[in-house]
């Protein structure tokens, strides 16, 4: 993963014709941490765990990436991670560089009290270089609100003052933001919109499942004529926050949602060979809580049961003759033993790094739009950063505002890439990490 990253970012700078001690800066980290702390467990005696905060770049402002509690965490990954964050943070237009913390640690094995005690012991290494001006930590993989707010409480105690924007993706409780939950969802979403308001003549006249007959309707959304969605149908691989909150939001815009998935596999209606039915998504997530997983799981007509649909494995979701594919949990699904047998015509990256370089290489030359991760789930950290704000001058807007402007930075964003796509004829991915290394150059001194 951190070869890939940093090969990614040296090709693009290549091309950029940056020099090879700027296309250095830009690949190494400029600080590293990693230490051993010991926990109390339970049971009296104390476990030694490893962690890491890797600070990547700070030229365009503080630190700023999650935390992740993951028993196969190592140090390239947290460092490919916070890498990547310097990109993400750049392609929104944030003010900010990019970190990323971790712990080499199985959550589900810990009592709740020892997993508050290894928050503690943890921060308690980091504190004296993170603050609300330097670094600011977030939620990650297995971690969330109340462990950050447990963080946060040690934070403060360490320091002695309140610093509420020193982490963010709190509970709304400790300063948290309204509209943090769906965010990256809802980024997503706003992003694919955006999209489509662009391509809207190409899609109008395409052969496929698209409708030809579909209504152009007005939206100040994005400044131009926008479509009516319900031709188009999505299918989503990962059905936790992020791809649920697509999901639904999504369903609700009117896009048709045909299949979704969760680690254990999927569900799809067909009433006919070739032609796939719209899921409840509410319903289906309902079923899924109360059934443990959506495997042979289906909600149809208020009432959840097992023979409205049927089960479909991971693989066979992404190859599903959709019009929109949305990877939005693991790294590397779409690969070269799958890559022919793509049928979506735009793939939306919601999960890192959900397609590798030869698939993404493939795709693209099919004409298949890819919009790139580092654009497309940027909406968890520009929540982030909007949270930050109002941490920092203690006032916290309401759920619609946070929303409004999520939208207005998010669609600036994509513009910008588009811009650049289309003036330079490259792909969406490549614009991004060139618009992100302009950026980031330009603020080195």
């Amino acid at each position: 993963m951190l070869e890939s990253a940093q090969a990614l970012i040296r090709k693009t700078a290549e091309k950029m014709r940056l020099d090879a001690e700027t296309i250095k800066r830009l690949i190494e980290p400029e600080m590293i941490h990693e230490f051993a702390f010991p926990v109390i467990m339970d049971n009296g005696k104390k476990k030694v765990f490893k962690g890491w905060r890797i600070q990547h770049n700070s030229a365009l402002g503080p630190y700023k990436g999650g935390i992740r509690f993951h028993p196969e965490t190592v140090r390239e990954e947290v460092q490919a991670l916070a890498t990547l964050m310097s990109i993400k943070c750049a392609v929104a237009g944030l003010p900010y560089g990019g970190a990323k913390g971790g712990i080499a640690v199985d959550p589900k094995k810990l009592s709740r009290t020892e997993l508050e005690r290894l928050s503690k012991a943890y921060v308690e290494k980091i504190a004296h270089f993170i603050g609300e001006n330097i670094d600011i930590p977030a939620p990650d993989v297995n971690t969330n609100p109340q462990i950050m707010a447990v963080m946060l409480d040690k934070y403060q105690k360490i320091k002695g003052y309140k610093s509420p924007a020193t982490f963010t993706g709190k509970p709304v409780s400790m300063g948290g933001s309204l509209g943090r939950t769906e965010a990256t969802g809802r980024g997503g979403l706003f992003v694919l919109k955006a999209l489509l308001s662009k391509l809207k003549s190409k899609i109008l006249n395409h052969k496929s499942q698209i409708n030809p007959k579909s209504q152009i309707k007005n939206s100040k959304q994005f400044g131009t004529s926008n479509l009516e969605f319900s031709a188009l149908s999505v299918a989503i691989q990962g059905f936790g926050n992020v791809g649920y909150y697509f999901a639904k939001l999504s369903q609700e815009d009117g896009f048709k949602i045909v299949a979704v998935s969760d680690s254990k596999g999927g569900v799809v209606k067909k009433l006919k060979v070739d032609e796939l039915q719209p899921l409840d998504i509410p319903l289906t997530m309902k079923c899924k809580r109360e059934k443990g997983s959506l495997a042979g799981c289906y909600c149809v007509g208020g009432v959840c049961d097992l023979g409205g649909g049927q089960t479909i494995t991971n693989e066979e979701l992404l190859e599903l003759p959709v019009d929109i594919l949305v990877p939005a949990a693991l790294e590397n699904v779409i690969n070269e033993k799958n890559m022919k047998n793509i049928k979506a015509k735009i793939i939306v990256e919601m999960a890192n790094g959900p397609i590798t370089e030869e698939a993404y290489e493939y795709l693209s030359k099919k004409g298949i739009i890819i919009v790139p991760d580092v654009l497309a789930n940027s909406g968890g950290v520009i929540v982030s950063y909007l949270e930050w704000v109002q941490g920092k001058a203690r006032y916290w807007w309401s759920e619609k505002e946070v929303n409004s402007k999520l939208e207005e930075m998010i669609a600036r964003a994509f513009e910008t890439i588009w811009n650049k796509s289309v003036a330079k004829k490259i792909s969406l991915k490549q614009a991004a990490f060139e618009v992100a290394i302009e950026r980031i150059t330009s603020a080195m001194v």
